[in-house]
């Protein structure tokens, strides 16, 4: 699995910094914004730290020492604080007495860093990892070994997180812990290393551990020792890993796309992080006040392709849940349509690059006529994020094939944060927060679930191969994502599609119907069921097959349907719509594969459009 940063460490006879630079190059098609090493030199620990790509980093090679035998570096995609030299890791404790490097988010670092202010220790970073490094500084600072520091520290963070720690002072042990965010430890002769992703190990072995949940890891050039958050040690098996390099870099799948869609319930999970307390309710930060929430009258959401679809979602949300009237507009027709905007007006644009051309555009005028503007992007520092008024960042970690998937499930899990944060701030008596967050934290497993229908689709997918034509269907917030779902197929797939609202189906789309052409009905809302029965019905008397994605309790529309691909039900018809992009997602990809063509890479696509 992927995380969002990369992660690397070793120990042993050869030159650490070199072993821990080359590791982050093999972990550069991840994507980052910043980069950093920490080895030891002269009792004291050494940080060299550089924002931008590792060749910034790679420029300073020269000033680092050939003799080191212990070293950590990492490579930040950024989550907390903006992508500079100073937000870099890694980062000190109070004392600098250790030094850390961190994957993941910890969730409860404001109250914790409250906590380590009002003790007198003052921060140089935005970061939620100085907070981790001080508070395992603190523990350090009363006397106990390494090992023993981070296991007291590990029992007070809340979130998903994968911690390096070296100290000044015990020069050939590096500790790491992991919690939800992915670590793997490389077991070599008379060395070990550590890395996020399996393609920075091979290289130097073919022996490793996937580090539990839980867990403490000691390595030592001589030994690897795992531990649980109370010191007993833990019996582990290490597994040969057997991939060439590029698989590696997907985990072993075949392609990125594969990787991204089964990141998803990860996904959601790091887009949760942090903004869901112990009481169900939504914390946001960075978005406008309670005050300018009660002046908004209307919302306009800009976006291209994928995130268009998002943004069709978000008006969903807005109208049915908060009551506040919401259009959604192509980026690159904004600005030629002469917009309406009114001072009382918000303006949302939804990015995964946050570099889109026709968006920038579309945001500039909008801050010329003084608007208000909320960016949802997946990376920091990128133009939107800068030049809104406030950004949310979606927390989905790099995404590297053109196609988008993971990015979507983000945004629109974003969006439905938004507006529970407008309904709670507001105080809404409509919107009971507390219950759609409790469905919100069962998400990630559910996705899970969705994923389980993989072998469904792959048959499914035989069987249409020599489709000419898809019919992507449905009412109501399905009828939103079958216009993703059809995105897909177009993109990598190369089939022609023909998306609509299913009643719009026979005002014109209807006479495309013949034998072999197959309709995806998105059927997750149950009040709607009966009106798609009637809409299957019309393709099938015309010789067409008819697809259900539903849930699993459907028995309306899954004795109609030709196939039926059943979810997990949640009680919230949005968030049952959202995971049913997921077989649509892995539809498209083995349609795709069984025709052989090159996925992630699709012919004239670009991953990010930064031309008008």
């Amino acid at each position: 699995m992927e995380t969002m940063c990369g992660i690397a460490g070793y120990v042993g006879p050869r030159s650490a910094v070199q072993v821990v630079y080359d590791q982050l190059k093999r972990l550069e098609y991840r994507g980052y914004d910043s980069a950093g090493i920490a080895f030891l030199e002269s009792g004291a620990i050494k940080v060299f730290k550089r924002a931008g790509k590792l060749g910034e980093l790679g420029k300073l090679l020269g000033e680092f020492p050939d003799d080191t035998h212990m070293a950590i570096a990492h490579s930040r995609w950024a989550t907390h604080g903006a992508p500079t030299d100073v937000n870099a890791h890694p980062h000190f404790d109070q004392f600098e007495q250790v030094a850390i490097i961190h994957n993941g988010i910890i969730e409860n670092y404001l109250e914790l860093k409250e906590e380590l202010v009002h003790n007198g220790h003052t921060f140089q970073s935005e970061t939620d990892t100085e907070v981790a490094a001080h508070i395992i500084g603190e523990e350090y600072a009363r006397g106990v070994p390494l090992e023993e520091a981070v296991r007291r520290a590990a029992r007070r963070l809340r979130g998903a997180y994968a911690l390096v720690v070296v100290s000044r002072t015990e020069r050939n042990k590096i500790v790491c812990a992991r919690n939800a965010s992915p670590l793997v430890i490389g077991l070599g002769e008379e060395e070990n290393l550590l890395a996020s992703d399996i393609p920075a190990l091979l290289p130097y072995t073919r022996q490793v551990l996937v580090l539990e949940d839980d867990r403490i890891a000691i390595l030592t050039p001589d030994e690897v020792v795992v531990t649980d958050l109370h010191g007993i040690e833990q019996p582990y098996v290490p597994m040969q890993v057997d991939w060439d390099i590029a698989a590696a870099e997907k985990s072993g799948y075949d392609h990125f796309m594969l990787k991204e869609i089964h990141e998803q319930p990860e996904v959601i999970r790091q887009c949760l992080a942090g903004r869901l307390d112990d009481a169900n309710n939504v914390r946001l930060d960075n978005v406008f006040s309670e005050h300018v929430w009660g002046e908004i009258d209307r919302v306009n959401f800009i976006a291209c392709g994928t995130s268009y679809h998002a943004g069709l979602m978000g008006k969903y949300l807005f109208e049915t849940l908060l009551r506040i009237p919401a259009d959604v507009f192509y980026s690159s027709e904004f600005r030629y349509g002469d917009p309406v905007l009114s001072p009382k007006s918000l303006a949302i644009f939804i990015s995964q690059s946050g570099e889109t051309a026709d968006s920038l555009a579309a945001l500039r005028l909008c801050k010329q006529r003084r608007i208000r503007t909320l960016g949802i992007v997946n990376v920091i520092g990128s133009s939107i994020a800068r030049e809104c008024d406030r950004v949310i960042i979606t927390q989905a970690g790099p995404e590297i094939s053109v196609a988008s998937t993971k990015a979507y499930t983000a945004q629109v899990i974003s969006l439905v944060l938004l507006a529970l944060h407008v309904a709670q701030v507001q105080e809404m008596p409509g919107v009971r927060v507390e219950e759609v967050v409790s469905q919100l934290k069962r998400l990630p497993g559910l996705a899970e679930k969705a994923l389980e229908l993989e072998p469904q689709v792959q048959e499914l997918a035989k069987k249409a191969a020599e489709a000419k034509l898809f019919f992507f269907l449905g009412r109501g917030v399905d009828a939103y994502v079958a216009l993703e779902g059809a995105l897909k197929l177009k993109e990598i797939a190369y089939v022609a599609t023909q998306e609509s609202p299913a009643g719009e189906m026979k005002h014109g789309p209807l006479a495309l119907v013949e034998p072999g052409v197959f309709a995806l009905f998105g059927a997750t809302d149950a009040a709607l069921r009966d009106k798609l029965v009637s809409n299957m019905k019309e393709i099938q008397a015309r010789g067409g097959l008819a697809v259900s994605v539903t849930t699993e309790e459907d028995q309306i529309t899954d004795k109609a349907a030709d196939f039926t691909l059943k979810l997990p039900r949640v009680n919230q018809n949005y968030l049952c719509a959202l995971l049913s992009i997921i077989p649509l997602q892995l539809l498209a990809y083995h349609l795709a594969s069984l025709k052989g063509l090159e996925i992630d890479q699709p012919r004239n696509l670009a991953k990010s459009v930064t031309v008008e």
